[in-house]
C-alpha cells in the first residue's frame, strides 16, 4: 500500500491511494469546502524504519455537479443512486527521493496517508555514503536504504472508483488507478471496507477501516526493485520483484466537531508491506503505524 504522509478521504484502505468522499446531495450551484492544517507521523517511504513527522496543509472541496478534490485526488461522482458511487478519478503520485517520500497537498478526513508537508526535523534522514559494491557491509552503509536509488518522479494516475453501501454505516471501496512509477506504467488496486460507528455524542463519531492492495510488476519494481546500477551505487542487492498482493491496512478515525465550522479529525493506522514487496531489501521494517492529526475550517 502506498504509504505517503496526507490525509484522503473517507476510504478504508491508506497510501498512496486516493479516496472518495460519500454521496451527498446538495443543491444545484453550492459547494462544500473545507481548509486547515495538519501534522503527521508516519515512515519516510514505505516499508522504512526511520519516522518522518511533517505539518500538511488540508484542503478538501465538493461541488454539487460531482466533482470533488481531496488533497492530492480529484474526480467526479457519477453515480445518482444514495448505495452506489461510481466515478473516474485522478491522483498524483508524490515524487521519492533518497530522503523518502516528497511533499503533496492534504485533503481533510484524515482516514489514511499519503505523502504532504514540509518536514519537521526526520529522524535519520541524512543520506549515507553508498558503498562501491553490493554484498559485504551493504547494510552497514548507512540507515537509509534509498541512498543511491534512483529517484522515483511525481507522476499523474488515472483510473476510476466503485463504492458499494452494503447499509448507511458500511461501505466496500474500490479503486483502481494507473500511470504510478518510474515509467508511469504502475497500476495499483485498493479494495477495502469501512464501518462508521453510531455516534456516541452529537459532537463525535468514530469508524474503523481495513483494506488491501493489489500492484501489477512495474508499480513494484519502481518502489521496491533493486536494478543493477543501483545495487552497485547503493550497497543493495539487486531484486526483481514481481506483481501481486502489496500491502494492507486497519485504522481508526475519531471525528469531533468542535461548532457548525470547525472540525477536528485524528486518525491511527496500522500498515504491513506484504507479498514481493515483503521480501524486497529495501523494506526495513514491513509493519508500520501512522498517527495524524488536523484541525479544518468548513466554510
Amino acid at each position: 500500500m502506498k504509504i505517503l504522509l496526507t490525509f484522503v478521504l473517507g476510504a478504508a484502505c491508506a497510501s498512496a491511494t486516493a479516496r472518495t468522499p460519500a454521496v451527498n446531495p446538495m443543491p444545484d450551484g453550492s459547494r462544500d469546502m473545507y481548509v486547515g492544517l495538519g501534522f503527521v507521523a508516519a515512515p519516510a517511504y514505505e516499508g522504512a524504519r526511520r519516522p518522518r513527522r511533517m505539518a500538511v496543509p488540508v484542503l478538501q472541496g465538493e461541488w454539487s455537479n460531482g466533482v470533488f478534490i481531496s488533497g492530492m485526488n480529484a474526480g467526479v461522482h457519477l453515480s445518482d443512486q444514495p448505495s452506489l458511487e461510481f466515478g473516474p478519478l485522478l491522483s498524483v503520485q508524490a515524487r521519492r527521493s533518497e530522503s523518502g517520500n516528497g511533499t503533496a497537498l492534504g485533503g481533510t478526513s484524515l482516514t489514511s496517508m499519503t505523502d504532504g508537508g514540509a518536514p519537521l526535523a526526520p529522524i535519520d534522514s541524512t543520506p549515507a555514503e553508498p558503498t562501491a559494491s553490493p554484498g559485504l557491509g551493504a547494510r552497514s552503509s548507512g540507515p537509509n536504504r534509498l541512498s543511491g536509488m534512483d529517484v522515483v518522479g511525481a507522476r499523474l494516475q488515472a483510473g476510476g472508483f466503485v463504492n458499494v453501501y452494503l447499509s448507511p454505516s458500511l461501505r466496500l471501496t474500490n479503486s483502481v488507478l494507473y500511470g504510478a512509477g518510474r515509467d508511469a506504467n504502475g497500476l495499483l488496486w485498493n479494495l477495502g471496507i469501512q464501518h462508521v460507528v453510531q455516534q456516541f455524542s452529537p459532537h463525535h463519531s468514530v469508524s474503523l477501516s481495513a483494506g488491501v492492495s493489489v500492484v501489477n510488476r512495474h508499480y513494484n519494481t519502481s518502489f521496491f526493485g533493486v536494478s543493477a546500477a543501483e545495487s552497485l551505487r547503493s550497497g543493495n542487492p539487486a531484486y526483481a520483484p514481481g506483481g501481486g498482493l502489496n500491502g494492507a491496512s486497519a485504522g481508526l478515525r475519531w471525528h469531533w466537531a468542535l461548532s457548525p465550522s470547525w472540525l477536528l479529525i485524528n486518525n491511527v493506522q496500522a500498515t504491513r508491506v506484504l507479498g514481493a514487496a515483503h521480501k524486497s531489501p529495501l523494506v526495513e521494517r514491513p509493519n508500520g503505524f501512522v498517527l495524524s492529526t488536523a484541525l479544518a475550517y468548513r466554510f
